[in-house]
């Protein structure tokens, strides 16, 4: 079965402000907690206004508020990070810094960058799911599914997990930087781990197509 938010969290991302969105997808870029005065200085805004979208988001499921670290007397600043708090995991973070300093070095020194990131995520997806076995199509697409989301993209497919909508993207600033490289590691890795478990690697990715995030559609 494939994973998808509660309703609540469904429609705070589909309602979410032009003014909140932008504050998301600025905490979904940073790879450490921020507290409201650094989102204000990054985005312009007044830090009441900050801190208020960012309790907003907390309050819809979409942020994780937690203690800084302390500095001097008194109370240790909030700090905040996107995603539901099971999703704040560490393991992500490390991903995306070493995703980041290979995606770098694709852009600047291959000869077909795209080609290039599309042969190495198709590895990556083979050995990521190496002795998996999926009966159907089906299976194997969900199983695709449920990689993505340990990986930290909140996938959210339809019932025959035919289209997904990824509503995160642990690498969204290289992949703003060097979308024809990060984006194509990741169609590779769908395809590969397709292909490994023996099913139609056919899959396509439309980066940034919604406002909730990239389509991916197997």
């Amino acid at each position: 079965m494939v994973n998808s938010p509660a309703p609540s969290r469904r429609a705070a991302l589909l309602n979410l402000s032009a003014a909140r969105a932008r504050v998301l997808e600025h905490l979904q870029s940073c790879a450490d907690p921020v507290t409201p005065a650094q989102v204000a200085r990054s985005l312009d805004l007044h830090d009441n206004s900050a801190r208020l979208h960012l309790d907003g988001l907390v309050d819809a499921g979409l942020a994780v508020r937690r203690p800084g670290v302390p500095a001097g007397r008194g109370r240790p600043p909030m700090t905040y990070l996107s995603g539901a708090p099971q999703d704040a995991d560490p393991r992500i973070r490390d991903y995306a810094y070493l995703a980041a300093a290979l995606a770098s070095v694709v852009a600047q020194r291959s000869p077909d960058p795209e080609l290039d990131a599309r042969v190495a995520g198709a590895e990556w997806g083979r050995g990521m799911v190496e002795g998996v076995v999926a009966d159907s199509a089906r299976e194997a697409r969900a199983e695709v599914v449920r990689l993505l989301d340990v990986l930290g993209f909140d996938p959210s497919g339809d019932s025959e997990v035919r289209s997904v909508l990824l509503r995160r993207c642990p690498l969204l600033d290289v992949a703003r930087e060097h979308p024809g490289v990060v984006c194509q590691v990741h169609l590779g890795l769908v395809r590969g781990a397709l292909q490994e478990m023996g099913h139609d690697p056919d899959a396509e990715l439309h980066p940034f197509a919604e406002p909730g995030g990239c389509r991916l559609r197997l």
